[in-house]
C-alpha cells in the first residue's frame, strides 16, 4: 500500500516528506517535483513568506539513478526562513526571553483549539504544525504519485473557479487545465483571463481592507479508468477517500465531487449521466460513453471512467491585517487577534496542494488494483486490465 506522511514546522529547519509503497523503477524527474514545490508557491495575493522561500526537494532516499527503488522514499524542503527563528525555537532549552508567543488566538485558526488540547500557555507550538506551510510537503509527495501515475497515462490538475464573489461560469476543458498548469506565469489559476482579472480585483479589495479572501478550486484526474474504489466497504469509496484527503488540507472547508451541489438542488432526469454506447472504438478504455459528467468520474464509490472531479471549497486566511476580536490567554482579557506574517489569497495554492491529495490517492488505489513490486510489473497488469474494459 502506498502511504505518506509528514514532519516539520513552518519555522522549523526544514520539512519532511516519507513515501512508501511506490514500484520500483518509476522514473524520477526531480525538475518536475521541484516545478510542483513553485507552482504551490505561486498566485497572486501571497505573503512575503513566498519571497524568502525557494522550495527545493533534496531526496534522501529510496531513489537511485533517476528511478524509485522500492525502499522508503525521504524528501527534505529546506525552511530558509529557519536563520530568522533558530534562537526563537531552538530544540534544546534555549533563552526563553527570545521566545515569540502568539499571546492571543485568531477566530478560525486552530490557535485556542490546539492551546486548550494540548494545554498550551499560547499557541506558537500549534500555529508551527497546523500551518499550511505543511502542505508543501504534501506538494512534495504528490510530485511522485503523479510519476507514478504517469506511467499508467493518468494526469492530475487543476484550476480556480472561483475567488470571492467572481466565479467562472462554464466548464473547463482537460486541454485548457493541462494548459495552465504548464503556464511560466501564474495570477489566480483560472483558465479565463477575463475572468481571473475580475478575481484579482477581489483580492486587490481584500489587501486595501486588512481582509482576506477565499474561494473555490476544481481538481481533474485525466486517464482515470472505470473500477477504481469499490462499494463493498464504506472505507474504500473512491467518493469518501478523495473527500476525506482534500478535506484535511488547511481551510478546506467543504469539498463537492462533480456538481453535488447541483444536483441537491436539481431533479434525477437533469442531473444523472445518461449512458450511449460507441459502436465503434474510440479508442477509450471503453465504448461506454457519457455526454456529462455531473458525477465526477465516480459511482458507487467506484470511477466510471470519466475524469475524476473533485472541487473544495476554501475559507479565507484566518490571519487578518486588521484583526478580529479575541481574548488573551494569560489575562483572559479582551485583545486582538495576534497577527502573523500571511496570504490574503492561497486558492490557486491550495488547488496544487488539492492535485496532490487526490493523485496520493488514485496511485494508492492504483497500486492496490494493478499491484506489482515493479512498475512494468504494474503496466502489465494495468494494460491486461484495460483490455478487459475494451472487450466488455
Amino acid at each position: 500500500m502506498i502511504r505518506f506522511s509528514t514532519a516539520g514546522e513552518s519555522h522549523g529547519e526544514a520539512l519532511i516528506a516519507l513515501v512508501s509503497g511506490l514500484p520500483a523503477g518509476v522514473p524520477v524527474d526531480l525538475d518536475f517535483v521541484n516545478r510542483e514545490l513553485w507552482r504551490r508557491q505561486q498566485g497572486y495575493g501571497r505573503g512575503g513568506r513566498m519571497k524568502i522561500e525557494t522550495d527545493k526537494a533534496h531526496v534522501l532516499s529510496g531513489v537511485r539513478h533517476g528511478r524509485t527503488i522500492g525502499s522508503p522514499i525521504a524528501i527534505r524542503i529546506e525552511n530558509r526562513d529557519w536563520r530568522n527563528w533558530e534562537e526563537k525555537l531552538p530544540v534544546e532549552a534555549g533563552d526563553a526571553a527570545k521566545h515569540q508567543p502568539v499571546t492571543s488566538p485568531r477566530p478560525g485558526h486552530a490557535d485556542l483549539a490546539g492551546a486548550l488540547k494540548y494545554n498550551f500557555p499560547d499557541a506558537r507550538y500549534v500555529l508551527e504544525r497546523a500551518s499550511a506551510r505543511e502542505s508543501t510537503a504534501r506538494v512534495a509527495a504528490g510530485a511522485f504519485a503523479k510519476l507514478m501515475l504517469r506511467t499508467l497515462g493518468i494526469e492530475v490538475g487543476s484550476h480556480v473557479i472561483r475567488v470571492g464573489r467572481v466565479e467562472l461560469d462554464r466548464t473547463a476543458l482537460w486541454d485548457e487545465i493541462a494548459g495552465l498548469c504548464a503556464r511560466e506565469e501564474v495570477v489566480l489559476g483560472c483558465i479565463d483571463a477575463g475572468i481571473e482579472a475580475r478575481m484579482k480585483e477581489e483580492v486587490e479589495e481584500a489587501a486595501r481592507t486588512g481582509d482576506t479572501v477565499g474561494g473555490v478550486f476544481e481538481v481533474v484526474a485525466h486517464g482515470v479508468p472505470a473500477g477504481l474504489g469499490t462499494f463493498a466497504n464504506w472505507d474504500e469509496r473512491l467518493d469518501g477517500l478523495l473527500a476525506w484527503a482534500v478535506m484535511s488540507l488547511q481551510a478546506v472547508k467543504a469539498v463537492e465531487i462533480g456538481r453535488g451541489i447541483t444536483a441537491a438542488e436539481s431533479f434525477g432526469s437533469q442531473v444523472h449521466d445518461a449512458i450511449h454506447y460507441a459502436s465503434e472504438d474510440t479508442g477509450r478504455p471503453t465504448r461506454f460513453t457519457r455526454e456529462q459528467n455531473n458525477a465526477g468520474g465516480m459511482e458507487g464509490g467506484v470511477s466510471n471512467g470519466e475524469e475524476i472531479v473533485v472541487r473544495g471549497y476554501l475559507k479565507p486566511i484566518s490571519t487578518l491585517r486588521r484583526p478580529l476580536e479575541s481574548v488573551r490567554f494569560d489575562t483572559r482579557e479582551a485583545a486582538s487577534a495576534s497577527y502573523e506574517r500571511s496570504d490574503i489569497c492561497v486558492v490557486p495554492a491550495a488547488a496544487v496542494a488539492a492535485e496532490s491529495m487526490v493523485a496520493l490517492v488514485l496511485a494508492r488505489l492504483a497500486q492496490e488494483k494493478f499491484g506489482g513490486d515493479s512498475v512494468g510489473e504494474m503496466k502489465r497488469n494495468f494494460e491486461g486490465y484495460i483490455e478487459q474494459l475494451r472487450s466488455y
